[in-house]
């Protein structure tokens, strides 16, 4: 058998055509790819009538992204309204404690304002001053020194406050009168009423400027400025009842720890005074306005004066208070026995060198260089001990009674 008797009877020879049956299938095949075809573009076509006729529409993926933002801006919505709504509640709360301070303040201010006066100051005020008091003493114990300077450092101190100084004190009338000294009466220069004893005052001219007091108006003539009518119409019926110059006759009116007529002790002299050691001394004056000055001074100091003119006891133990007041009773001031022993307190006779000057007290001052100029008086007349808290001239005018620096 050869190899065409092998070949299917239905496969047609390599190289030959196809047969007319097999033709017309293939015809028909492509017909109906035709067809097929027509009807794809036909719904093609139909379907982009249908989507122009409807809109654009979102894919799944664009769909999601969407819905999470619309979620998002739902969050922040919650979220935004959430934050008002607690601020709002925080600014009614600031509002409320706002009101509230500014009423508790208001209150604090009447209480204060309508409180009793002490010494021209509200009863509050007064009673700091007393606590800042307190605590100074506490922490320093009137121990504390000042710093000193060169001689060269100092310069002359200028003229400030002339309270008690408005006459010109003739030199030879002064006497320091000095009450409550242990055996005061054994002393030489005992006298039975110190109050007896006159100061003397001249019209002289004196080449300072009386005026110069920067605690006024230098224009409101400050050498005439004197206590109100009612103080110096009292100071003028104590005269006429007594034949004796007025006291107390500056703006404080007369000191309520003055002496009373009868009372004894010591008139001591320029002389008793220059017996004790002298003491120089450089150190910075601070007055309550501002301003200082380092000023060389020289006299003797307080605690040497109390050694040899010693406080009488009371009750067994020292006095407590020292108290100060020029010849006149128009400037007075008072201490703590502690500052008074202090080693920079000082009785001055002597300034930059010379002698003190009218204005500067002669001729005998006080240089505490841990208190303020308001406590430094100038030309003392009266030096008294006692156990009660004494007078106090610009305290009664509204300062601190202590005026630690």
């Amino acid at each position: 058998m050869n190899e065409q008797d092998k070949l299917p009877v239905d496969a047609p020879e390599r190289g030959s055509s196809a047969s007319p049956v097999d033709a017309e299938d293939v015809a028909a095949g492509a017909e109906t790819a035709s067809e097929r075809e027509a009807m794809r573009q036909s719904e093609d076509e139909a379907a982009e009538v249908k989507a122009s006729e409807e809109g654009p529409t979102e894919t799944p993926a664009v769909e999601a992204v969407g819905a999470t933002l619309d979620q998002s801006r739902d969050e922040t919505d919650a979220a935004d309204k959430a934050v008002l709504a607690e601020s709002r509640k925080h600014t009614r709360r600031a509002f409320v404690a706002a009101a509230a301070g500014v009423a508790a303040g208001y209150g604090f201010y009447r209480w204060i304002d309508g409180s009793a006066g002490i010494e021209m100051q509200p009863g509050p005020f007064r009673v700091a001053f007393e606590w800042n008091a307190t605590v100074s003493r506490a922490v320093l114990r009137d121990h504390a020194l000042a710093p000193t300077y060169s001689l060269k450092e100092a310069r002359d101190l200028r003229v400030n406050g002339v309270y008690g100084l408005k006459k010109t004190l003739a030199p030879e009338s002064w006497r320091l009168q000095l009450v409550g000294m242990q055996n005061a009466a054994m002393h030489p220069r005992f006298a039975s009423d110190v109050t007896e004893w006159e100061y003397r005052y001249v019209n002289a001219d004196s080449p300072e400027d009386r005026g110069h007091d920067t605690k006024v108006d230098p224009n409101a003539k400050t050498a005439e400025k004197m206590a109100p009518a009612p103080m110096m119409d009292q100071a003028k019926a104590e005269e006429d009842r007594s034949v004796r110059m007025p006291r107390g006759r500056e703006e404080a009116g007369e000191s309520r720890s003055t002496l009373m007529p009868g009372t004894p002790g010591l008139l001591l002299t320029m002389d008793d005074i220059l017996k004790l050691p002298r003491y120089e001394l450089v150190t910075q004056f601070k007055c309550i306005e501002g301003w200082s000055e380092i000023v060389h001074w020289a006299g003797v100091r307080m605690r040497d004066f109390l050694e040899a003119y010693p406080p009488a006891p009371v009750d067994g133990r020292e006095p407590k208070y020292v108290y100060m007041e020029t010849p006149d009773g128009d400037y007075y001031t008072g201490y703590d026995m502690g500052v008074c022993r202090h080693p920079q307190t000082l009785l001055v006779t002597e300034m930059m060198g010379a002698p003190l000057t009218q204005y500067h007290g002669a001729p005998l001052r006080l240089h505490m260089p841990t208190k303020y100029g308001y406590k430094q008086i100038k030309r003392i007349g009266l030096i008294s001990y006692t156990n009660e808290k004494p007078d106090d001239y610009w305290t009664k005018l509204g300062y601190d009674w202590y005026a630690g620096l």
